[in-house]
């Protein structure tokens, strides 16, 4: 009888943990069952056209920043979303688009593409892009020159994980960490954000109005005022969102407990 009880003491700890992994996979298949996701259009014949979201160029001169995300391609985007950014200079006629795309590693070239003249705001393969957070004026325009330098700073230009990174998250993240005063606060399902650099432990959050704990994007917490508290956990992130009152739930995202009317 003693050893059964030291047995079921044994497995208490893992079997919660399974649960809890269960539990936290419950939103990535309730998107994956009634989700609004494309599961048989191929990438080839999606639509990559503008979602006309931003402005034209032309029509507004003031400096403009833009994080877009957008679920990713066919099942994947029951967990997670693609992100990328958008800058226009003051009075320039086009944007500059900052993405990382893994299979640029293919055709033997860096992950990273920056891409001018186009509309920065295109369906990602049919998927809706959101805009995440926007910048406009003087203010954009100090901080352009710096997301720049970020880019250009990025480690992981030949390599790409789809999960737990560093993938197109862990590159939009990178940037907002390098500039702060974005104060971009990536969702739930951007999964591959909370992979920090060069194996570190401690970073800051992506907004960059708090500090995390992460192993390797795999296992961690964090706690921001943009964010509020939120814990990692095999890449899954769920917490909860005081500031704005609202739940950080896997796979679903931001769920407001008192929606704005």
């Amino acid at each position: 009888m003693h050893k059964d009880r030291s047995v079921l003491a044994w497995l208490r700890w893992p079997l919660r943990a399974v649960a809890l992994v269960v539990i936290l996979l419950l939103g990535p298949l309730g998107v994956l069952a009634f989700g609004d996701l494309d599961l048989e259009t191929h990438w080839s014949a999606a639509s990559r056209a503008s979602s006309d979201q931003a402005p034209n160029p032309r029509d507004e001169p003031a400096a403009l920043i833009q994080v877009y995300g957008a679920r990713a391609y066919s099942w994947r985007g029951a967990f997670g979303i693609h992100t990328w950014i958008a800058t226009k200079r003051r009075a320039a006629a086009q944007y500059t688009v900052y993405q990382a795309i893994g299979w640029n590693l293919y055709r033997g070239r860096s992950v990273v593409t920056v891409s001018r003249g186009g509309p920065p705001d295109l369906l990602w393969f049919n998927a809706e892009p959101e805009i995440l957070l926007e910048r406009r004026g003087p203010a954009a325009e100090a901080l352009i020159g710096r997301i720049e330098a970020a880019v250009a700073a990025y480690p992981y230009v030949r390599q790409y994980r789809v999960w737990p990174g560093p993938n197109s998250n862990t590159f939009t993240a990178f940037v907002a960490r390098q500039v702060p005063e974005l104060g971009l606060d990536l969702p739930p399902t951007a999964i591959g954000k909370d992979y920090l650099i060069d194996g570190q432990l401690i970073g800051r959050m992506p907004s960059g109005t708090g500090w995390q704990v992460s192993l390797h994007g795999l296992l961690g917490i964090g706690l921001g005022w943009e964010e509020g508290i939120e814990f990692n956990i095999l890449g899954l992130s769920a917490g909860i969102d005081l500031k704005d009152l609202a739940l950080r739930l896997p796979g679903i995202g931001r769920f407001s407990v008192f929606p704005r009317g």
